[in-house]
């Protein structure tokens, strides 16, 4: 646990991975939790903006689910999202092209936690990464479905954190330039 801590404070080998956040399926979400995780995803987005961490963007079966949420996109406008009918994101060529090989520690968001996070997040356990689970930015249809998928990737060796532990460790001080703009997006 110590060893994870101290490598998602060093920017250089973190990488966010936004899955799924999509109209459509957004509309399938119980309201007020779905508003708390846009709400996270995009404090995440904005403080990997601003701290140069690279963010990948995937959209499940786009024609049907819709695109990515304006609210997400707004902050990522230079980042194409990768469009994937799997639900991990690692069987989708595209994905694995824009995986950093230096940076083996993703930080995952998104939905349904119990489906393409779940599924996601394996595939890259399996395959070296350390994966940091944003709970308070992640999201299924039902809260069981979610409180499964978290035991389960825990049991799997993914670190299950939240969004201030991820500002916060990559910020690793208060004197960090970015301290000021990062802290108030929490507030």
């Amino acid at each position: 646990m110590h060893k994870a801590k101290l490598a998602l404070s060093q920017l250089v080998i973190s990488q966010l991975i936004i899955l799924d956040m999509q109209e459509k399926l957004a509309s399938a979400m119980p309201a007020d939790a779905m508003q708390q995780v846009t709400k996270n995803c995009g404090i995440l987005a904005q403080a990997a903006v601003l701290l140069n961490v690279p963010t990948v963007l995937t959209e499940q079966y786009p024609q049907g689910l819709g695109a990515t949420l304006p609210e997400i996109k707004l902050y990522l406008p230079a980042v194409r999202a990768i469009a994937k009918t799997a639900f991990s994101a690692c069987t989708e060529p595209k994905f694995n092209q824009q995986l950093q090989r230096e940076n083996s520690h993703i930080i995952l968001v998104g939905m349904e936690s119990h489906i393409c996070v779940l599924q996601t997040a394996l595939d890259l356990i399996e395959a070296g990464k350390t994966v940091f689970v944003v709970e308070d930015a992640i999201l299924s249809r039902t809260p069981a479905n979610k409180t499964n998928a978290l035991a389960r990737l825990q049991q799997a060796g993914a670190v299950i954190t939240n969004t201030e532990s991820v500002l916060f460790e990559w910020l690793g001080n208060a004197n960090h330039e970015a301290f000021k703009a990062l802290s108030k997006l929490i507030r």
